[in-house]
């Protein structure tokens, strides 16, 4: 009976443990931009209220990354006119560095482009979440559109 009782209190208590450090574990290895409560803060973005905050970091990364993105590389490739889409997805850590970086696109070679991109972003201030710096995942939508060789006015980035 001791023994049983013994084996069901170490049971139980590593279980309520696990799940605390498994509930901790997950903020601390990322928080989705959308939910932290503090959003990391891109140069020049020294906002108070979350909400203006994280509005500015989005307005900046998406000017960051629509100035620096080298459209001569996508033309190179000879893409039929259409719109194209990649979907970037990394991390700002809890150092405020941009890790983790990922890409989905059409053709590697626009891949790579918007990852060399965004992996050039400027060091953040890192996202808090309870108090405590986090590591945030944030994804951005690049499009861009191939316009026809006789009618083209260079590429138009929305």
């Amino acid at each position: 009976m001791n023994k049983t009782l013994i084996l069901l209190f170490f049971i139980v208590s590593n279980s309520l443990t696990f799940g605390q450090d498994k509930i901790s574990t997950v903020f601390k290895v990322a928080v989705p931009f959308a939910v932290i409560e503090k959003a990391p803060i891109y140069p020049g973005c020294n906002i108070t209220d979350n909400r203006a905050l994280k509005k500015c970091t989005s307005e900046r990364i998406s000017t960051f990354v629509s100035s620096n993105f080298n459209r001569k590389s996508i033309d190179s490739l000879g893409l039929p006119p259409n719109r194209y889409h990649v979907s970037v997805q990394f991390k700002i850590d809890t150092l405020g560095n941009v890790v983790n970086l990922s890409a989905r696109a059409s053709h590697p070679l626009i891949e790579k482009e918007a990852i060399r991109v965004v992996s050039s972003l400027p060091k953040f201030t890192p996202g808090e979440q309870n108090g405590a710096p986090v590591g945030v995942l944030y994804v951005i939508p690049i499009q861009f559109e191939v316009v026809p060789k006789n009618n083209k006015e260079d590429y138009k980035e929305k």
